[in-house]
């Protein structure tokens, strides 16, 4: 199965993916892998349950709304990075961050600073900066050192 390469068809396969898990039919191996994704975020599973209606909905920091697609996206951009180690010593981070932190609550902080890579690059129009990417992670690692446990809103800046 390629990725889509557009907004709605890529929200389309998040929304196809619920709907096997849900109704336990076969998927494909990244089907399988959004699934997994959003099992992790009950609080998406309405949004993906309305359907088609969801392709072209907007969701805006301005109107104090998480994108859920985007939210999950980051997840499995992340959990890609790890599995490949790109960027290098990325997989060591998410190990020790997960012992920490507990898996998930690992992964919304790395996200964070995925997200945050991603939004410079696209605002300065360059490819993003591994090198600010992989310190953001090792600073994290070092507050969750020193707090083990917290959540990510409760860890000092």
């Amino acid at each position: 199965m390629l990725l889509p390469n557009d907004r709605e068809g890529l929200r389309a396969l998040y929304i196809e993916a619920w709907r096997k898990r849900r109704e336990r039919v076969p998927a494909e191996a990244l089907e399988i892998q959004v699934a997994d994704v959003i099992e992790q975020h009950p609080e998406y599973h309405a949004v993906l349950e309305q359907g088609e209606e969801m392709l072209a909905r907007d969701w805006t920091p301005e109107d104090g709304e998480t994108n859920p697609f985007l939210h999950m996206g980051l997840h499995l951009a992340l959990r890609e990075q790890v599995a490949t180690d790109r960027p290098r010593g990325i997989s060591e981070l998410h190990r020790e961050l997960a012992a920490a932190l507990g898996l998930h609550e690992a992964e919304h902080c790395m996200a964070d600073c995925l997200g945050e890579a991603l939004w410079r690059a696209q605002r300065e129009n360059i490819l993003p900066d591994e090198t600010a990417y992989m310190e953001a992670l090792r600073r994290l690692r070092r507050k969750s050192q020193r707090n083990p446990g917290q959540r990510r809103e409760e860890m000092p800046q």
